[in-house]
């Protein structure tokens, strides 16, 4: 008989998987969809010399944020990263490397890796810092870029549901980034909000299959915090 996937806790499916030197990669948007349980036990967890991919970096106490502030991360393979003051003084001080990207190329990355294809050729960057000491070929009178898939030891993601065979759905913008950390992972722990038996979902309204996912652990309240929030007065106030 298999083993279970779903874990007790962020702490024991982290649990045997991380360790120092490893590339991670962690879903999210901004704060929407991040594996909040699973970041703070990597924090505990106490590994170091990490590599990060994703979208972002988190913010100064919240997301890989807090990595940031214990140093376990040495690189940052991000396509945005200005939410956060401590990244800034890290990578201005030398004390953390950074890779930025376009944020279409890193989701690419993501995917390609996934799909087995271990580099691919795209226009943007061409011309920019983006595509310096890179392989360039012309396709029908326009030049592109080589960019090389990126691979994961392990990722860390978050979705809305899963079923106990690891079959996932994602909740709106929380879809942008998850499913193709997840592709890329060669093991990929997700955490979800909510758990049910296999079978439950229709088959047609999954969006990312388990055979994806290793592991799965409950977060059923998480704290969803939000990055900037913008108000408009009401009229008459």
């Amino acid at each position: 008989m298999s083993q279970s996937k779903v874990y007790n806790s962020a702490e024991e499916a982290l649990k045997g998987v991380v360790s120092d030197g490893q590339t991670l990669a962690i879903g999210g948007f901004g704060l929407c969809g991040i594996p909040e349980a699973l970041i703070e036990a990597l924090r505990d967890s106490k590994v170091k010399e990490l590599t990060c991919i994703s979208n972002n970096a988190g913010v100064d106490d919240f997301g890989l944020g807090l990595l940031l502030q214990t140093r376990q991360i040495k690189k940052m393979i991000s396509s945005y990263v200005g939410e956060n003051k401590e990244f800034e003084r890290q990578y201005l001080a030398g004390e953390l490397e950074v890779e930025l990207t376009p944020q279409g190329t890193l989701a690419e990355k993501l995917r390609s890796a996934g799909a087995g294809i271990p580099a691919f050729y795209t226009a943007t960057g061409v011309g920019t810092l983006v595509a310096e000491g890179k392989e360039t070929r012309d396709f029908d009178g326009r030049t592109y870029v080589l960019e090389h898939s990126l691979r994961a030891d392990v990722t860390l993601i978050k979705a809305q549901k899963a079923d106990k065979a690891g079959n996932l759905i994602f909740n709106k913008t929380a879809r942008n980034f998850n499913p193709d950390c997840a592709m890329a992972g060669k093991i990929t722990i997700v955490e979800v909000e909510e758990i049910v038996e296999t079978g439950t979902f229709d088959p047609d309204k999954v969006h990312l299959p388990g055979i994806f996912v290793q592991r799965i652990v409950l977060n059923a309240s998480p704290e969803k915090r939000i990055e900037k929030t913008t108000t408009k007065a009401v009229e008459g106030a």
